[in-house]
């Protein structure tokens, strides 16, 4: 995987330059009169209310920086099953702001959140811990992982609002293919004796193709890069297994038992 790991600082220089072109794209899909109320495929949010997430989302993440930096008590996380909720609360407080003026504190956030990413040494991004609002601390490589779930996920949000043909960044999807395992663990929903299966995950192409092992137990998800011979097995291009795991799409090419496939996919809840 090398440059393609984000979770180690080989990957640094790579996430980063995808992140800053994720967001330019970003900015020139919601900076227009025309696109400020107009649909998404993020449920019922218009493109204004993605803005104001993405504001309300980068503003956490000064605040927990600054917590980390400063040896803070924070308070226990939020937790992911309220997620969806308080963000949508979140995002819609800010529908009466100007568009130029909510752009304009997007991309100033966007700017010093970058100056960030780009002063953590290599020691930092992987044990620098910074608690994140919901999901509690993490190593610092997660939250540029974060904004390019935030600038790419939601771009393709936009697009597909806007009812054309359309698709994901591969160099995005690329990067964010590890981080929906964690994703997927983190929004499991409680394993019941009938949910217990084993799975295999292929993703079928890019620098971070191959095999993963999937296990649900009634402890929850684990996943281990490995064999998956006599398992059922859900073939993904990256693209493709980041829009399943974000529950934008339902896709992938089940090979074996559709019962087992059926009841892994829909143990996960949305976010």
């Amino acid at each position: 995987m090398g440059t393609w790991n984000a979770m180690t600082p080989e990957g640094k220089a790579t996430i980063l330059r995808v992140v800053r072109q994720e967001a330019e794209q970003f900015f020139d899909l919601v900076d227009s009169d025309e696109a400020w109320e107009a649909p998404t495929g993020a449920g019922h949010w218009q493109v204004r209310d993605v803005v104001g997430h993405l504001v309300d989302t980068t503003e956490a993440y000064f605040v927990a920086f600054d917590a980390a930096r400063g040896h803070k008590e924070v308070e226990p996380a939020y937790g992911l099953p309220g997620m969806a909720a308080r963000c949508d609360e979140m995002a819609q407080a800010f529908r009466t702001a100007p568009r130029a003026e909510l752009v304009a504190r997007a991309r100033t956030d966007f700017d010093k959140m970058m100056e960030t990413f780009d002063g953590l040494t290599d020691e930092d991004w992987t044990n620098f811990l910074v608690t994140h609002f919901y999901m509690g601390p993490l190593p610092s490589f997660f939250y540029p992982a974060f904004q390019l779930m935030d600038y790419g996920v939601h771009s393709w949000d936009i697009r597909q609002g806007t009812g054309r043909a359309h698709g994901l960044s591969g160099e995005a999807a690329d990067l964010l293919t590890p981080f929906m395992f964690v994703l997927w663990q983190y929004t499991t929903n409680p394993v019941t004796p009938n949910d217990v299966c084993d799975i295999g995950i292929r993703i079928t192409s890019g620098p971070n193709a191959g095999d993963t092992h999937v296990s649900l137990t009634e402890e929850g998800f684990s996943y281990s890069v490995g064999e998956t011979d006599g398992l059922t097995v859900l073939e993904f291009d990256p693209g493709s297994f980041v829009l399943t795991a974000f529950g934008r799409s339902n896709a992938g090419t089940i090979r074996g038992d559709r019962a087992v496939a059926d009841r892994f996919l829909n143990i996960f809840f949305r976010i």
